[in-house]
């Protein structure tokens, strides 16, 4: 309610630079990272929109710039300066204005919102992951306080929601089910940005989730660092499978994703909810990792290879037609050849229909940063392109097994190459190009899979 309050605080002052602007001033998003910062983005356009900005084509001709920002990889970091340098000049030589907005996971990191204050004097706001539910009261202090804008929490228990949000698609989306993350893998900085966990309520997902079928959307992807946990925080306690199988049970939902499963604690209730259910997608996405048990117990991932093999001996004996996706880091420190081939050996056995393939990048502020023998650049590189060669190699063989049968395919949108074609998505997330137009956007039909392409198959409609 304090947040709709500004949102109309917000619409006064915005009515009064439109005055002075001459025209309705306008938004651009740029978002870097995860689908949870592609979510919450979603919530900043909502936001902004029900405000009155309209959006802009792009970052240089908006009135306001908001990067969400991820700091995953220090690069990542370094884009955003890029962007500041650029954006900075434009502010400067084009539109004084404009107004710059930095949030998400890179600016938790203090040293990084002093680089802000102390080298980018003409940033106005800056906010990190855990208060993004004010934007519009943060935007109404920018337009009335002098100087910078800077609000990061260390951390919070709050969830808000029930915000505005405009969805990339009309009939499809995710949801957050819960945030933060306890892991704490030894190359990873997100536990210290994003918080610890904590979940919703299943009431309030469920209702969320009825809202959302009954305008419009299909299908859904329950979201978090590491579904597995959700439901640890609350009481009573609720286990991933339970909500899983309640969303199912939503009518207007056809399917159901979710992402991210950590393998550690990847329970048998939830393969069996994922067997018993149609409307469960057969995909997944276990990040592995590394298929060198040495090297994950490095990482602090808790589990090793035979437990993996376990888990996917399991889902595929009681999921028919699954597609396993996966996550893989090549160059950990103290990485050998013989731990790399370890690696090569798992995606042979596995057989992953696609990965995430990553050099490993050191990232400042996590324990893997310290370790010795950082593995030489050059010896990196020649082993992730063994790596990625073999990951197409199976994966071309295993996205095309369902080649020659007619199957039901959600279309998202129309082809970007061809405009005779449409693009969809199978249950196990394979992509699917046919001969279509704009009136099945959004509609599920049955498509004969004529070819596969490796990666994507060529069809017809049925």
């Amino acid at each position: 309610m304090r947040q709709r309050e500004y949102i109309e605080k917000m619409r006064s002052v915005l009515r009064d630079r439109t005055a002075s602007f001459g025209h309705c001033p306008t938004f651009f998003i740029e978002t870097l990272g995860c689908q949870m910062n592609a979510k919450d983005s979603e919530k900043f356009a909502g936001i902004l929109k029900e405000i009155g900005y309209e959006k802009a084509p792009g970052e240089f001709q908006a009135d306001l710039v908001l990067y969400n920002t991820c700091t995953v990889r220090e690069n990542a970091n370094t884009k955003i300066y890029g962007h500041l340098g650029q954006l900075g000049a434009v502010k400067r030589n084009q539109n004084p204005r404009m107004r710059i907005a930095l949030c998400g996971c890179m600016m938790q990191e203090p040293d990084e919102v002093q680089t802000v204050r102390e080298k980018y004097p003409f940033v106005d706001l800056v906010f990190g992951t855990h208060n993004g539910f004010k934007l519009a009261e943060l935007l109404y202090r920018m337009e009335t306080e002098e100087g910078q804008v800077i609000d990061v929490w260390e951390g919070t228990d709050m969830i808000v929601e029930d915000l505005p949000a405009i969805r990339k698609y009309r009939f499809k989306t995710g949801v957050n089910i819960m945030y933060g993350c306890n892991n704490f893998c030894s190359y990873c900085i997100v536990p210290y940005v994003r918080g610890r966990e904590r979940s919703r309520t299943p009431e309030n997902i469920l209702e969320e989730i009825r809202f959302l079928a009954s305008d419009g959307v299909r299908e859904v992807m329950l979201l978090g660092q590491n579904v597995n946990s959700y439901g640890k925080t609350l009481d009573p306690k609720v286990s991933f499978s339970e909500l899983l199988s309640k969303v199912a049970q939503v009518d207007g939902i056809d399917r159901v994703r979710f992402m991210t499963s950590h393998p550690k604690d990847l329970s048998d209730d939830l393969i069996e909810t994922m067997a018993s259910n149609p409307r469960i997608a057969n995909h997944i996405h276990l990040p592995l990792q590394s298929g060198s048990d040495r090297i994950l117990q490095k990482m602090n991932r808790h589990y090793d290879t035979a437990r993996y093999l376990e888990i996917v001996e399991k889902l595929r004996k009681s999921v028919p037609e699954l597609q396993i996706t996966t996550d893989l880091i090549v160059g950990f420190p103290g990485e050998t050849e013989e731990d790399f081939q370890a690696t090569l050996d798992m995606v042979r056995e596995v057989r992953f229909a696609s990965a995430f393939t990553f050099l490993y990048s050191r990232r400042t502020g996590t324990p893997a940063a310290k370790m010795p023998d950082q593995v030489p650049d050059d010896v990196a590189n020649e082993r992730f392109q063994r790596l990625l060669a073999l990951v197409q190699e199976v994966g071309r063989e295993e996205s095309g097994k369902l080649a020659g049968r007619t199957m039901p395919v959600l279309v998202d949108e129309m082809n970007r190459q061809d405009r005779h074609l449409v693009t969809g998505r199978l249950m196990d997330n394979t992509v699917v190009h046919f001969p279509g137009g704009a009136e099945l956007v959004g509609e599920i039909v049955p498509v004969f899979l004529r070819e596969s392409k490796g990666f994507y198959y060529l069809g017809e409609r049925s």
